[in-house]
């Protein structure tokens, strides 16, 4: 029964989210602000967090900071704002993905589900350091990777991309979130950019780079690294 911090200071939000993890087997903690949550997680021992940016007192961000300094537990993080800049930097913080509200408790249910599978299997991946994607294996602290046992020549740039696709399995970033992430908030490049890199990278990843198995496109979205290739 996997443990979760719900974590807002809406108490009818976290009312019906309580009830319906419940009820979908999950064993649920809540915390109303910053200084609460933080409390709880020392306390505790949390499967996920679900965790609202603005909250009083200490806001969500800093929060996000703490945990992960402390470990790799999983944070969904809950928004209120449409700006990409607040979904991007809690993913560079470490949230491992975000939901806008108001959002339909079905999909962050859905979302829980994948994220806990992505730790899951990030945990066996980290004892090996290496992160594994079906035949796609990346060696970080080497900076190379293989699919299928097979070197995949790439460049600085081109790991770089891929490598945080890896890291986050089933998360679609778009072009320029990628662009953030990857080159920095100060390059000066379009978007087009990423268009080419990812083309490059499917060259020598793909079978067929026509039909790709790992490195998928959300058509009208961005890009993503297919979990279960």
């Amino acid at each position: 029964m996997p443990h979760i911090l719900v974590v807002d200071d809406e108490p009818g939000l976290v009312k019906g989210l309580r009830l319906s993890l419940e009820q979908e087997g999950f064993q649920v903690t809540t915390a109303s602000d910053g200084r609460e949550a933080l409390s709880k997680f020392r306390a505790g021992d949390f499967d996920l967090i679900v965790l609202d940016l603005m909250l009083p007192g200490v806001d969500g961000l800093t929060i996000c900071r703490e945990v992960r300094a402390a470990g790799m537990t999983p944070i969904i993080m809950l928004t209120a704002k449409a700006d990409d800049i607040d979904k991007i930097l809690g993913l560079e913080l470490g949230a491992d993905d975000y939901i806008t509200k108001p959002f339909n408790t079905r999909e962050l249910i859905a979302r829980i589900r994948a994220v806990l599978r992505r730790a899951e299997a990030a945990s066996r991946q980290d004892r090996a350091g290496r992160l594994v994607v079906g035949d796609l294996v990346l060696h970080p602290r080497q900076r190379r990777a293989e699919v299928a046992g097979r070197p995949l020549e790439l460049t600085a740039r081109e790991y770089d991309l891929l490598e945080l696709l890896a890291r986050h399995p089933g998360v679609v970033y778009t072009r320029q979130e990628l662009l953030d992430l990857v080159w920095g908030y100060d390059f000066a490049g379009d978007e087009r950019t990423v268009d080419v890199h990812v083309r490059r990278i499917r060259e020598k990843l793909e079978e067929d780079p026509s039909r790709p198995r790992y490195l998928r496109t959300k058509w009208g979205v961005g890009y993503y690294l297919e979990a279960e290739p």
